[in-house]
């Protein structure tokens, strides 16, 4: 069981301007659905965005903090364009 706070703050450390929404997939609270908006994420294609993420939380998945993400991340144009933002 993870502090989604916690998670939230640790992605936005990495990519200040980062909008981030953690969600509970499972009701354990260590199945996550985080979804990113930065332009971090800009030229680069959909598993390098992935990545970024997935090394900013290696630390909280090898603890078993957490079990298991599913990610969505947009650069902010994007967002915008889906009415995310």
């Amino acid at each position: 069981m993870v502090d989604f706070t916690s998670v939230e703050g640790l992605i936005k450390s990495h990519l200040e301007d980062a909008v981030v929404k953690v969600t509970d997939l499972t009701g354990t609270a260590d199945h996550l659905g985080i979804m990113i908006i930065s332009d971090a994420f800009m030229g680069k294609i959909l598993i390098q965005q992935h990545q970024m993420i997935m090394d900013i939380l290696k630390e909280k998945l090898g603890s078993n903090e957490i079990h298991a993400v599913q990610l969505k991340t947009l650069t902010k144009e994007k967002a915008k364009a889906q009415g995310l933002l």
